[in-house]
Formats: structure tokens, C-alpha cells, sequence
């Protein structure tokens, strides 16, 4: 008996979801800032979070599944956060992309200043390596296009 009520109850939902959404649609039609995240569009990936929940904990020990949950929300709250004052800021300056050092200037404003050294230390060694890779890259190509025609592989 209470299968067939749930099964009832699950389809009036289904139902009521699906107009919901379609309502929704609509909306998001008229007004585009009216957009409503998912929830798998909101949060990190868990498989992510699980990765790195387990690098301190011992091999035979376990990651309870509301712990896990709960990290994936506050991490993903935290990035959005720290995303969301980055953004006003180039939104500031007239600019569409966000760069490390918006996001710089988001910790140190939000009060995350012990942040601020060791991630603005990262983003320079980021920078150069990321430099020295295009300049790999373009060497490679000069060497490539130095050489005669008769020999390249086509």
C-alpha cells in the first residue's frame, strides 16, 4: 500500500518539477540573471574533495559520507566567495577576465591576508613557468619552420 502512495507521490512531484522548470524556462528567457544554479553546478566535484579529504587520513581509515558533503559545500562556498569579490573587482576596472591578481586583492579584503604571501609567491612561479613554456613553444616552432622545406614531413 504505501508503494503504490509513494510511487503516487513521486509522480505528483515529477510532475510539479517539471512544470516548475518549464516555468523556469521561461523565466530564464525574459531574464537571463534569473538563472538558477543546479546543484552539481554549484559544487566542486566530490570525487575531488575525496582525493584530497584522504591524503592526511590513514589508509585503513574512512571519510564518513556527511563529512564529505559538508567539505564540498564549504569549499565551494569558500571559492565562491573569494570568486564573487575577484569578479567585482575587474567588473571595476572595466575588464571581463578575473586574473591572479583580482583574486590577491579578493583575500586580502576579505581578511584572508595569511593567504596573500604564499598564493602571490605561487602565482609568480606559476607566471614564469607558464612564460618559459611559451617560449619553449615558440622556439620550437622557429626551429621547425627553419628547416628546408624538403626535409619536413607533410
Amino acid at each position: 500500500m504505501s508503494s503504490t502512495n509513494d510511487s503516487q507521490q513521486y509522480e505528483y512531484m515529477k510532475r510539479e518539477d517539471e512544470e516548475m522548470s518549464a516555468d523556469e524556462d521561461s523565466d530564464n528567457r525574459q531574464n537571463p540573471n534569473a538563472y538558477m544554479l543546479r546543484e552539481q553546478d554549484r559544487f566542486l566535484p566530490i570525487c575531488n574533495i575525496i582525493k584530497i579529504m584522504k591524503i592526511p587520513v590513514p589508509e585503513n581509515g574512512k571519510i564518513a559520507k556527511d563529512a564529505r558533503e559538508c567539505i564540498q559545500e564549504c569549499v565551494s562556498e569558500f571559492i565562491s566567495f573569494i570568486t564573487s569579490e575577484a569578479i567585482e573587482r575587474s567588473m571595476s576596472e572595466n575588464r571581463k577576465t578575473v586574473n591572479g591578481d583580482d583574486l590577491l586583492y579578493a583575500f586580502a579584503t576579505l581578511g584572508f591576508d595569511n593567504y596573500v604571501e604564499p598564493l602571490g609567491v605561487y602565482l609568480h612561479k606559476f607566471r614564469e613557468a607558464t612564460k618559459c613554456d611559451r617560449n619553449l613553444l615558440n622556439e620550437n616552432s622557429v626551429l621547425q619552420d627553419d628547416t628546408p622545406s624538403d626535409v619536413r614531413k607533410t
